[in-house]
Parts: C-alpha cells; sequence; structure tokens
C-alpha cells in the first residue's frame, strides 16, 4: 500500500518452483490415477497450457466435450466425451488430451445444477460440476441440518443415480472477513476487515485494486492501517450473485505494481490473468493466514452465504472456482495466483480453517477485470491469457457480473487486534510457518518509507 515501500515493495521475485514442497500447511495432495479409462498417449502439459487446450477443445468438441481437468501427477489435460464418436476422440488425442468416455453431458450436468437452485437454494450449500468424477459435487455445511437436510438429500436423490454426490462440510461457509491486517475500514460497529487482491489499471488510467466484492459493499473507503485515514475509494462493487470490487486509489500518483506480496519482503510477479483448470496447483495470499496452496477442484460453483443482513436470507454467489486451499477470517479478496505468475481468483469465502482444512471459494479475476474495464497493473488484457474450462464446468448458474445488490455485506465484525502488519505472511522460499500472518511476520510494523508503492496480495 501507499507509504509502504521499505515494507512491501522491497525484495526480489520470489521463487515459488518448490513452494509446494516447503509450505508446512499445504494442502494439496499427489493426484491419484484420476485418469483411469483415458485413451491415447497425452502430450505432457503446463498447467497454463493444459487450460488453453481445453479452452480449444471445448470450441473444437462441440456438445461432445463434457469438461477436462488436469492431471498434475502425470501432467496431462483429460478431457471427458459423452456421445462422441470416433472422429471426436481423434481429434482431442491428436491435439494433445487424453480422453475419458463418460455418461453425463454438459447438457445433463447443468440441468441438475439448475434443479438444485431451483429447489435447494439453502443457507449453507453449494454446487460445482467435478469432471473428475462427472457429477455435481453438493455441499452442506454444519448448519444444514434437520429438515434442510432433508430436503438437500431428496434433491439429489431425486436427479437420478450417478448425477450428484452429496458430502457434509464440518465448519460454516461465511465470506472471510474481519481477522486480517490488510486494508482496514472504519464503520459504524466496528471495523471491516479484508485483503488486497491484485493491483491493476482502472479504465480511466488510475492506479486502483481488486478485492472482495463483501469488501466493497461493507465500506465504502479504506486504509492500509487500523487507524489511519483513508487511501483508496470504492468505485464498483458487486455482491451477491459475483464477489468482486474496484477500489481506486485516491493519490492519482501511487505506484501500483503488477505483484503480490507474499511476505517476509518477497513478492511474485503477475504476469498474466489467466482462468482456472480442475486440478491444477494454486497458491492463495491472504493477510490473516498468508501463503497456502492447494488444487482447484471445481468451477463455475455456486455457494448459498446466511445472509448477514437477512436472518432469513441467502446471499447466493455464482460462478466461483472451489478449491481445498485453506482461508480464515481477514483472509477475503486476497490473491488466488499461480506459479508461473498469473492472477486466477479473489478469495470469497468458505468454510474450515488451515488447520482442519476445509473449502475456499474464489471470483475469477478474469471475469472481475471484463466486468469492470480494468487491466492488471503491467497492462495485461482482461481476457487473460485463453478461455480456460470455465464454461466446459458446466454448474452453469453464472449471473454474470451485472449490478448486483449490495446486501448482505454484514461484514462489520466489531473491533479487532491486529496492528499495523502488513505482509504478514510466508516466504515461500523459506522453510518458515506461514502460521497466523499478523502474528508470526509482522514485517510492516513501524515501516513508514516515503516512497509510494502498492503491492497485491496482503
Amino acid at each position: 500500500m501507499p507509504k509502504r515501500k521499505a515494507a512491501i515493495a522491497v525484495g526480489g521475485v520470489a521463487a515459488l518452483g518448490a513452494a509446494a514442497l516447503l509450505l508446512p500447511n499445504a494442502n494439496a495432495s499427489q493426484d491419484k490415477d484420476q485418469a483411469s479409462g483415458a485413451t491415447g498417449t497425452a502430450k505432457t502439459l503446463k498447467a497454463a497450457d493444459a487450460s488453453d487446450l481445453a479452452g480449444r477443445l471445448r470450441k473444437t468438441l462441440g456438445d461432445a466435450f463434457a469438461g477436462s481437468y488436469y492431471d498434475s501427477g502425470k501432467q496431462q489435460l483429460v478431457v471427458n466425451v459423452a456421445d462422441g464418436d470416433g472422429n471426436v476422440v481423434a481429434q482431442a488425442e491428436k491435439a494433445g488430451a487424453a480422453v475419458r468416455r463418460v455418461d453425463n453431458s454438459i447438457a445433463e450436468l447443468r440441468s441438475a445444477a439448475k434443479t438444485l437452485k431451483a429447489r435447494a437454494t439453502i443457507p449453507g450449500t453449494s454446487w460445482a460440476v467435478d469432471p473428475r468424477t462427472d457429477k455435481v459435487l453438493v455441499t452442506a455445511d454444519s448448519t444444514v441440518t434437520g429438515s434442510r437436510w432433508d430436503k438437500l438429500q431428496s434433491t439429489v436423490r431425486g436427479l437420478g443415480s450417478g448425477m450428484a454426490t452429496l458430502k457434509k462440510s464440518g465448519g460454516t461457509f461465511k465470506t472471510f472477513v474481519s481477522g486480517g491486517d490488510a486494508i482496514f475500514s472504519q464503520v459504524q460497529g466496528g471495523n471491516v476487515r479484508c485483503s488486497l487482491g491484485f493491483n491493476v489499471t482502472a479504465s480511466d488510467g488510475s492506479p486502483a485494486f481488486l478485492t472482495a466484492g463483501h469488501c466493497g459493499v461493507a465500506a465504502k473507503q479504506w486504509s492500509d492501517s487500523q487507524t489511519g485515514q483513508p487511501i483508496a475509494t470504492v468505485d464498483q462493487a458487486t455482491f451477491p450473485g459475483n464477489d468482486f470490487s474496484l477500489v481506486k486509489y485516491d493519490d492519482a500518483a501511487t505506484q501500483a505494481p503488477s505483484e503480490v506480496n507474499t511476505g517476509n519482503g518477497q513478492t511474485v510477479q503477475i504476469n498474466q490473468a489467466a482462468d482456472a483448470t480442475v486440478g491444477q496447483t494454486v497458491f492463495r495470499m491472504g493477510s490473516t493466514t498468508g501463503l497456502h496452496n492447494g488444487k482447484v477442484t471445481g468451477l463455475d460453483a455456486t455457494v448459498n452465504f446466511q445472509s448477514e443482513t437477512d436472518p432469513n436470507g441467502v446471499d447466493t454467489v455464482n460462478g466461483l472456482i472451489q478449491t481445498d486451499v485453506c482461508a480464515e477470517p481477514g483472509d477475503s479478496g486476497g490473491s488466488l495466483f499461480t506459479q508461473d505468475g498469473s492472477a486466477v481468483g479473489l478469495t470469497s469465502g468458505g468454510s474450515g480453517d488451515c488447520t482442519s482444512g476445509g473449502e475456499t471459494f474464489f471470483q475469477p479475476v478474469t471475469a472481475a477485470l471484463q466486468a469492470t474495464g480494468a487491466t492488471l497493473g503491467s497492462g495485461a488484457a482482461a481476457g487473460g491469457n485463453g478461455a480456460g474450462d470455465q464454461s466446459g464446468a458446466g454448474a452453469g448458474d453464472q449471473s454474470g457480473a451485472g449490478d448486483q445488490s449490495g446486501a448482505g455485506a454484514g461484514d462489520q465484525s466489531g473491533a479487532g487486534a491486529g496492528g499495523d502488519q502488513i505482509g504478514g505472511g510466508q516466504d515461500p522460499s523459506a522453510g518458515a510457518p506461514s502460521g497466523n500472518g499478523s502474528a508470526d511476520a509482522p514485517s510492516g510494523t513501524g515501516q513508514a518509507g516515503d516512497g509510494s508503492s502498492a503491492s497485491g496480495g496482503h
């Protein structure tokens, strides 16, 4: 953030090549042989290249395309084919994918998601298509009990055998606000605290950043310290429906480099925006828990948060990226990115924590850039580096990025401790545990600096 040059902008680009091995709290697991039954000899691909290939094959294969995922163990793109003839399979194999024949088409999976929306929009539930199982994965948190559980279970069963799976989550789905120490706003009743996602350039050329929509509708002005003066003002905020905000720096001279602060003076250069691919490894940076990694488990996910402004209401967010990366309050809005420096998502919410694990959902960055007209700080186009596999995921209930209601933000947690400790995450090139960022790495404390520089992913 501005006036934090010494604490934030110093340090070279961190090498994330070994980060997955060095993170003691990392919750990404090795892939099993998920491509069982796949045909042909697929090319060895990086995750970004697999995303590009998935986007091309989705267009080429048409209705026969039934989703795809990245097998990181084999470094292959696995493409599901439903009702395709031999020519379709040959096309996919020639392009370099492993092909797997499945029973459920994208149209059938999307129809199942629409049925869930119509009959089971219950607070504490989510659903997303899992191309690895060729089913809709339905999750219920710990609050879904009694008649609500019975209704959800009955709806899932009514979808038919082999169409969906239902699981229970031990935590509670919530937006991850109120425990961080990166960006602050004083509102009636206390403080709102979130994490900065990615620095961008607004359509009018002014410096800005992206964060979660539920942060932007909770407060208009933001500071880089708990008691400091505002330095940025919300320009656009969308929640529910989607979950992103564009916040412009008040000082037009603010330097806003396209990088993520991973703690201890280390930064990762962000080169482009990219769509997620199921199975790829991603990294999340948040001001409460620092740096963690995991896998993308679903796309175009729908999450039904309990409204914090209406006891009987539901705040539904569509089109999200589902992962097994952990997160905690205060991480909202923080960066989801890849090892090669691609901006992927903004932390929305989920269940669990970084001790027990859980599910975390992210607003796709590409959708936020397209809706706001912003570009990454380096000038990367809003469209990212390819179509990826978002529409192929098939949950089919993305509402777009329109001007949604601001109801349900409810992020007024009351004042909390934390001080002015920016960037309290783990240095990905060292083996120190990430733990609680505000306690373990107070790298921003007491650093004033006279420079003006802002770094994403606090």
